[in-house]
């Protein structure tokens, strides 16, 4: 009988999405809509958590959607996810979105995000998840931080 893991790493579960800004997707100035990244941000994170937890995943919140500059027609968008840390059946997911022409090599920052998952079992409840193990100087001090996060969160509600 194969044993049942007891942690899962960062890297386990990061997860990398990419798109590109179609007209479809952007306002009359020829920008990204807010909102169309978001969802794109939403879908890259959703996989990490699903990923993590081997489960479905819902999100529960989206904690400072940060938007740092503007994406265009054209840009080619990459959305990195990883997970910071798993409580009992959360998880918190940190998503970077970055742009780039097509002809330049240099990305850019475009937004950020911390979201929150649930993990359900198949009749739809909230399902425990696997702990998560912090390797590097970064992912420790994310996985502090996202402790804090949870606790300033949960004084505001």
């Amino acid at each position: 009988m194969k044993k049942k893991e007891s942690y899962k790493n960062v890297a386990d579960s990061e997860t990398i999405k990419t798109e590109v800004v179609c007209p479809n997707d952007a306002n009359p100035m020829g920008l990204l809509q807010g909102g169309r990244l978001v969802e794109w941000m939403d879908i890259g994170a959703a996989v990490c958590a699903q990923t993590h937890s081997g489960k479905i995943c819902v999100t529960a919140s989206i904690n400072q959607v940060d938007f740092n500059a503007a994406a265009k027609v054209g840009d080619i968008i990459t959305i990195f996810a990883r997970i910071t840390r798993a409580f009992t059946t959360s998880m918190e997911i940190f998503v970077q979105s970055y742009a780039r022409k097509v002809l330049a090599e240099k990305k850019y920052l475009i937004s950020e995000a911390y979201f929150t998952f649930v993990a359900l079992d198949e009749m739809g409840k909230a399902s425990e998840v696997i702990s998560l193990l912090p390797v590097t100087v970064s992912e420790k001090k994310q996985f502090n931080a996202a402790l804090l996060r949870r606790k300033n969160a949960a004084k505001k509600k």
